[in-house]
Formats: structure tokens, sequence, C-alpha cells
């Protein structure tokens, strides 16, 4: 097992050296390459989120020494004359003077023409997580009082709602417990007033997955992508606006069950933002890196047209991607658990090459 393990360590630097030869092939339509801070009162960060409101760009994210240490909170910083405003903790996990858990993964959520809101989980663990909410009325500026969710329920596990022209927020969510990893939705009609559940859809052992994204077709037609164990993305589909899904299922892209993050563009095409990285047969996890850009009209058929990161040394993470009001795209991720990067993309501009059996083309 080491000496095969070994070989592939190996192999997969190689590989990576080989990729980052050949990068530059891949970077055709990013307009903005920056950090969102440079300095921050914490030395990890993690699991970033963007939003678009009235008042321009929102981005949060957990911060603190270490993710699940009890002095993790959520930052806040906004985009203000093109320039990120410093880091603000606008959340924590304080339940009295003796007791604090760690926040985890935040969500941002524009209403339209409502209040911004901010999802996260506190709790000493990921099975004894609990969500909560806070909303804004002025673009990130300032935030309500915390809401827990009723019993139950999460809210959005990593990646952003989706309104549906019912006017229904399908919020794609997870558990991961003693009944394995499994996807769900949460849904609300009312912004968070009252929920629903629609799933499992998967038992949790056969395929494990969680962190899902959202996708919306034309026809009507929908379709979800999550992280998993199976060492590739897997996928689920309705036909029905949501009311019954495929059976979960291998994708054609790769995945080192590490999160991703997928948008639906107004030309219909579906924009995803993953670790292009097939773990060995046997290992469940894969590198953090290279971190990249797929392009598909179909959901299906995969096309190369970014690398992000590609640096051996470390990792690139837990992306989070929205497509703004201009039609520019908007990618925030971990960058080495240091920092976190903001990203601005042109679709327009974008160049694919074909994903054939889950390679990355170079």
């Amino acid at each position: 097992m080491r000496t095969t393990l070994g070989k592939w360590i190996f192999s997969t630097a190689i590989g990576l050296l080989a990729l980052s030869a050949h990068a530059q092939n891949f970077k055709d339509g990013i307009t903005v390459d920056e950090f969102i801070f440079e300095t921050a009162p914490f030395p990890e960060s993690h699991a970033s989120t963007i939003a678009e409101t009235p008042g321009g760009l929102v981005a949060a994210w957990f911060g603190g020494t270490k993710e699940r240490n009890p002095d993790v909170g959520i930052w806040v910083s906004r985009l203000e004359n093109n320039k990120w405003t410093a880091p603000v903790e606008v959340a924590n996990g304080i339940v009295n003077d003796k007791l604090r858990y760690a926040c985890w993964n935040p969500v941002l959520y524009q209403v339209p023409k409502g209040e911004l809101m901010l999802f996260y989980k506190v709790g000493p663990n990921v099975p004894g997580w609990k969500g909560f909410l806070i909303t804004s009325k002025d673009q990130g500026k300032t935030w309500s009082k915390p809401q827990e969710l009723q019993e139950g329920f999460w809210g959005p596990i990593k990646n952003k709602p989706v309104l549906l022209a019912n006017g229904e927020l399908w919020c794609p969510s997870s558990t991961e417990g003693e009944n394995g990893w499994r996807v769900h939705f949460e849904v609300t009609p009312d912004f968070g007033k009252t929920w629903r559940k629609v799933g499992p859809l998967n038992d949790g052992k056969t395929i494990k997955a969680i962190q899902p994204s959202l996708l919306t077709y034309a026809n009507g037609d929908m379709q979800i992508l999550c992280r998993s164990q199976s060492r590739s993305i897997v996928e689920s589909w309705s036909k029905d606006g949501g009311k019954t899904w495929s059976e979960v299922a291998p994708s054609a892209l790769p995945n080192n069950n590490s999160g991703t993050d997928a948008v639906t563009l107004k030309d219909g095409r579906q924009l995803l933002v993953y670790n292009h990285v097939k773990p060995p047969a046997g290992q469940p996890k894969g590198p953090r890196t290279p971190l990249n850009v797929a392009l598909s009209k179909d959901g299906k058929s995969w096309e190369a047209v970014l690398i992000l990161e590609d640096s051996p040394i470390s990792q690139y993470s837990y992306p989070s991607v929205i497509q703004t009001a201009d039609g520019m795209v908007h990618i925030v991720y971990t960058w080495r658990r240091q920092r976190i990067k903001h990203v601005k993309i042109d679709p327009a501009k974008l160049k694919g090459k074909p994903i054939a059996e889950e390679q990355w083309p170079i």
C-alpha cells in the first residue's frame, strides 16, 4: 500500500509540475485576481461565500486559529470602490461565559429587493451543528441578532440557494453522521420563516455525498453536483421541478473529496469550480490542488476553461461562484488556509478544450 501510494504521490507531483507549465493556456477570461485581505486578526480562514447586493459585492468566511477551534467566527468584507474592506467578525459561537463553539460554513444570499441573508452553523463538530441566520438591511454593514433555524434544519450547507420561478428558495444541504453522508434540500417559500425538506436523495452508504450545488435548465430540468467519497463528482437530476430525483451517481468529472460550487449562467451554460483531482483507487481523498473551472452546455459533457491555482505545495479549495448583473463571474476560494482569494472572470472570453475520460487537457 505504501509503495503504491508513494508512486501515486510522486506521479501526481510530476503531473502537477507539467500542468503548471501549461497553466498559461487556461488563463483567458480572468480580469481580476486578488486577495480579499493581506493581513487579518486570525491565522486561518476557510469556506468563503460571495453575494451581490445593491451596494456591491460582499464576501464571508470562517476564521480563527484553526477549524473546529472555539475561537472560529464568521467574518465579512465588502467591496467598496474596487477595494475590499478590512474583515469584521459578524457572528461567533459564544453560548455563555464558559462555553463557546466554533462557527462553520457561512452562505450568503441576497433576497431580491430585500435583505442580505447569512446562514452559518455553530457546534463542536459537524454532527453537532445547529443552523443560524443573520440578516443585513444595509448590504452587509450591520447585522441582526442571530436566529436559530427551526429544529432539524441547517439551511444551505456550503453552496448558495437558488430561487425558483415559483418563488421557493431551494437551499442545497446535506448531513454527516451515523446515517452516512446524505444530500437533501431545505426549501423556504418565505425567505426563512418556514421550511420543508426534500430528500434525502441517497442512502449515505452506497454513495457518500455532501455539499451539493444546484443548477437549472431552460426546459425546467434541475441538476445537483456534489462532493463525494467516490473519487468522482456525483450528480442527480429532476425533471419535475424537484419532486423526484434520479439515483445519485458519478458524473464525468473526478473529485478529491473536497468542496465544489457551480452556477447556471445567463446564457444557459453551466460553470463549475472544483479540484480536478482523481485520488488513487481505494483512497477517498486527494490533494486540493489544482483548482479548476469547467463549462458545460448540458451538464454532462464538460470543457476545461481555467486553472485558477496549480502550485503543488499547498491547497486551494472550497470555491463559491456567482454571476453578477453585469454578466461577470466572481469566484472566492480558500488560498492555503491563510487567505481568501477573489477572481473575476468574463465568461464571454472563456476558451474550452473537451475533458475526456476525466483527464484535464494539457
